[in-house]
This record gives C-alpha cells, sequence and structure tokens, in this order.
C-alpha cells in the first residue's frame, strides 16, 4: 500500500461468532474516529451482551496509523488484545475498532487456546467488513476573478481534483483537495497560472 493511502471500514461489520470447546466469541468491527465513539461502541455491546464475561478489543486510530490500544479485559496478558491488534495489522485497517465478545463455556482453553480463538474471532469480523482504500489528501485554497473560473475549473478536470468547497459570491473562492504525493507539482501549477491567489490550508 502506497504511503499516501490508508484502509478503513465504510460501516460496522455484520456479527461473526466462533465457537471453541463450549466458548462463544462474537466479534465486531467498527469504523471509528476517536475515543468517544470507541466507548459508545463497547458501551453498546456491553448492553447487548450483559451476560458476557470478557469484551476484549483492539483500535487503531490515524491516517498514519500512529495510535493503537489493545484491552484483554481480565484475560491473561498479551492472550486477547495483541491476537486482536495482529488483525488489524494483517488487515492493514486504521480508525477502526474490533471486539470479541467471550461467553465462558466451563472449559479452560490455556493461553494458546485463547490465542487463536481472539485472533480467529478478529479476523471473522475483518472478513465480514467492507474495507476500503482511501488516500491520504491536502487541501489549498484558489482565490480568483470571475473571468478565470473556467481556467480553474480546467485544472480541476485535468488534474482529478475535488472541490471540497466553494463561494462565487464576491468573487471566486474554492477550497481543492489534491492527493498528498502529487500536491507540490499541483499547488505549483496553480502558482504559476497567472490571474489565481493560490495559498496551502492547515488540516
Amino acid at each position: 500500500m502506497e504511503k499516501d493511502a490508508y484502509k478503513t471500514l465504510t460501516k460496522p461489520g455484520k456479527e461473526t461468532l466462533f465457537k471453541e470447546k463450549g466458548s462463544k466469541f462474537f466479534g465486531y468491527a467498527f469504523p471509528v474516529t476517536n475515543e468517544d465513539e470507541i466507548n459508545f461502541c463497547l458501551e453498546e455491546l456491553k448492553s447487548k451482551h450483559h451476560k458476557a464475561r470478557h469484551f476484549c478489543y483492539a483500535w487503531q486510530l490515524g491516517k498514519d496509523y500512529a495510535h493503537f490500544r489493545a484491552n484483554d479485559d481480565g484475560e491473561p496478558s498479551n492472550s486477547a488484545g495483541m491476537p486482536i491488534y495482529g488483525q488489524l495489522q494483517a488487515f492493514q485497517v486504521t480508525n477502526c475498532l474490533v471486539v470479541s465478545v467471550r461467553y465462558f463455556g466451563g472449559t479452560k482453553l490455556g493461553v494458546g487456546g485463547l490465542i487463536s480463538a481472539y485472533k480467529t474471532s478478529a479476523q471473522l469480523a475483518l472478513e465480514a467488513s467492507s474495507i476500503i482504500q482511501k488516500t491520504i489528501d491536502v487541501n489549498f485554497q484558489v482565490k480568483c476573478n470571475y473571468d478565470m473560473m473556467n481556467v480553474v475549473m480546467r485544472l480541476v478536470k485535468d488534474l482529478a481534483l475535488s472541490i471540497e468547497a466553494q463561494n462565487l459570491e464576491m468573487d471566486c473562492d474554492f477550497k481543492l483537495a489534491v492527493r498528498k504525493k502529487d500536491y507540490p507539482k499541483v499547488f505549483k501549477q496553480f502558482q504559476n497560472t497567472y490571474g489565481l491567489q493560490v495559498k496551502p490550508l492547515e488540516d
């Protein structure tokens, strides 16, 4: 995968079920962008599965995959959260929460058995999700008089840019998005076009 792209979910995945020696592992994957959304998803699952013993999960946030956490929720250390996190890495997804809800079936699985079960549960949850690749875009502003509007529109079309916002009241004011790797070249092209005021925008 290219450096200016990332994978994420389009919507929550389907509920999955994995059984091992009487224990049930319900798997879930959610698209999330912050810890408030993560906590909301966990609370929803806890109210749905109020008799379950363990809610083990891992999440990864940020287009650069910079933030993550794994939680064993009472299972032996590193037997649940890290195997789930390993699947987030295997599927290369971010802005994603994967939860495996365990109902204990009476037979202990041992650490090796737990690692295998939680890994499988997370894998099934992600396989039941629709994963898409998105590009990391950079925004910049272009201002011009009305007589230059067609020039801007032609550049937008030729360079396959997207218009994030536009204001055409007094003059023409566009907020444009370009894929990160193409930004230096595209920005320069607008700068070198006579009659356009161009400036970078902070995200």
